[in-house]
């Protein structure tokens, strides 16, 4: 192998190291911007006070035998 095979290797190696990290950059912002907007539908879902009318047993309990 000579000495220019070499470097194009190396070269080759450092674009595709560069580019995986833009990659994961990239990866890391979208998941932040889907968790700002999961965050910010949550948070826009307005409380029910239909809940606070109800007798204190109800809705503690879960029938799973049914």
């Amino acid at each position: 192998m000579d000495v220019t095979g070499i470097a194009n290797v190396a070269t080759t190696l450092a674009d595709v190291g560069t580019s995986q990290a833009i990659s994961i950059a990239v990866l890391k912002k979208t998941n932040d911007i889907a968790a700002e907007s999961a965050t910010a539908l949550i948070e826009a879902i307005p409380g029910n006070q239909s809940v606070s009318n109800l007798p204190s047993h109800l809705g503690r309990n879960i029938n799973t035998t049914a």
